[in-house]
């Protein structure tokens, strides 16, 4: 028979319960920077362990020296990216007091206007729609110093963070014996066989993963720069390297690549004709990106990530198209490496369902 104590003490759990979650989320919250340190650290982890492998087997050096190794190398790639963006970022700071904002509008007003007259030369009343939505009084760059402040202090916190992910990472690849040995004593022993495989399996499989992902950035990234190259726009290398980081997010992406190497290009040919000079150029450097999207989309995403985590190209397609409608721009991003452990935590604990059969029959 239900008493009231009894109800009383249910409603009295569910209320702890839900303190005790709404606490841990509120500690989660507050330590977010903490837990992107962790997660960088993982994801840099399981690019490493190849490497380590690699270091150990071939030049026969211990697990702490071969960790050190790794990570130096780490701090060499990483260092290549900063030389590369510090002269530019010099150069802007140097030249942040001299920042001229009315200039800087009053040469992207002359863009609009070369673009309202071309369209008008082909019988498109684009100056009415521009009056009507009041876009030259919009137009207010004043924001600039404030935003590239704001880019350097967010800069000097860099160094902490990075200090932060290589030292957690040097421990994830040095005591990772360890670490499994842990693990090991605080799994169930029912389980442990099958949770322990599927540990290994989805490090085998996420480590192909990132290091395919770093292979087919690097593909984008040099036929980027080539294009840019060819047509000579200013600053053609950090261009292409913003542009194949944004190849990070599926479809999405390359969509905001285009838009910023169209965008940038016209305002590196400010000044000249539109319809002789900067629509031309403009046009070429889309066309040029999108073949590379056309590439990539067929041949080096396709065959990178299919192989990396054992899964059919149209499999790999359908997760990333469901995981957007589902949870945006992010479920994009984490919907290969989300996918690939579900299905090894699937095989491994249900391995006489036919579907998880099917779906798993390449792992």
């Amino acid at each position: 028979m239900i008493t009231s104590k009894i109800i009383s003490n249910g409603i009295l759990r569910a209320l702890f319960t839900i303190v005790v979650a709404a606490l841990l989320l509120y500690f989660l919250y507050q330590i977010q920077s903490v837990l992107i340190y962790l997660i960088v650290a993982l994801i840099l982890t399981l690019i490493g362990y190849p490497i380590l492998d690699f270091i150990m087997k071939r030049f026969k050096f211990n697990n702490t020296f071969a960790t050190i190794a790794t990570v130096f190398i780490f701090l060499i790639i990483i260092g290549g990216f900063i030389i590369m963006f510090i002269p530019l970022i010099l150069n802007q700071g140097q030249n942040l007091s001299l920042l001229n904002t009315s200039q800087i509008e009053q040469n992207s007003l002359q863009l609009i206007n070369q673009i309202t007259r071309w369209l008008e030369r082909h019988h498109i009343d684009s100056a009415k729609i521009m009056q009507e939505a009041d876009i030259t009084s919009k137009l207010n760059f004043n924001f600039i110093p404030n935003f590239l402040n704001a880019i350097l202090a967010t800069l000097s916190s860099f160094g902490m963070g990075l200090a932060s992910v290589l030292f957690i990472t040097f421990f994830f690849l040095k005591d990772r014996k360890s670490f499994l040995s842990t693990a090991r004593k605080l799994i169930p022993d029912s389980h442990e066989e099958q949770i322990l495989n599927s540990i290994e399996k989805i490090n085998k499989l996420l480590s192909r993963y990132f290091i395919g992902l770093l292979l087919q950035l690097f593909i984008v990234f040099i036929l980027y720069l080539i294009i840019l190259l060819i047509f000579g726009i200013p600053n053609p290398i950090v261009i292409a390297f913003l542009c194949a980081v944004l190849n990070i997010i599926p479809y999405i992406g390359p969509l905001i690549a285009s838009i910023l190497a169209a965008v940038l290009t016209m305002l590196a040919n400010l000044g000249s004709d539109f319809q002789s000079e900067i629509l031309p150029t403009t046009i070429y450097v889309l066309i040029g990106f999108w073949v590379v999207q056309v590439i990539d989309n067929n041949l080096s995403q396709p065959i990178i990530f299919s192989k990396s985590v054992s899964s059919h190209p149209l499999e790999i397609f359908l997760v990333i198209l469901i995981a957007g409608f589902l949870f945006g721009v992010l479920g994009m991003i984490i919907a290969v490496p989300l996918f690939t452990i579900l299905k090894v935590v699937a095989k491994e604990f249900f391995p006489e369902s036919r579907v998880i059969q099917l779906l798993t029959k390449n792992i």
